[in-house]
């Protein structure tokens, strides 16, 4: 069974979207032996009516899942690129929280402790930067109340 650890170095995220999107319509489309209550004779407009559409394997299953969390942590590396983006764009802390679904005060605080984590020098998901860098990102992220 493959672990999303395994799977982030595999895939890219277009590569792991594409491949879960795959096992999910599948898994959408299989009736489950146990829960099959179709009549007799299959529904052509019922998509689980369809008799060459197999179900999930377990391993097929756990990739699925593993895959969710390989694509949730893949999209989550970017994020506060993202939010720097936004800042870099005039975006207010108000309007970046919106977009996160979280409050401005939330986003701001998660956008400085990843630039404390740049901050550490280079590590697993991080570049690693020196102080003029440092700087110029907190200027860049300012303060919550002054949006």
């Amino acid at each position: 069974m493959p672990t999303p650890d395994e799977l982030e170095r595999e895939f890219t995220l277009p590569g792991a979207v594409a491949r879960h999107d795959a096992l999910r319509t599948r898994d959408t489309l299989a009736s489950p032996a146990d829960e099959d209550d179709s009549p007799d004779s299959p529904n052509p407009s019922n998509p689980s009516d369809h008799p060459d559409t197999d179900a999930l394997t377990r391993a097929e299953s756990l990739e699925m899942l593993a895959l969710g969390e390989a694509i949730a942590r893949k999209a989550g590396y970017g994020r506060q690129l993202s939010v720097r983006s936004a800042r870099r764009a005039g975006a207010s802390w108000s309007q970046i929280g919106a977009a996160l679904g979280t409050s401005k005060q939330a986003a701001w605080e998660a956008h400085n402790r990843w630039i404390d984590e740049q901050a550490q020098g280079p590590s697993a998901g991080h570049w690693g930067w020196d102080a003029d860098e440092v700087a110029a990102a907190r200027r860049l992220t300012g303060e919550p109340d002054g949006s």
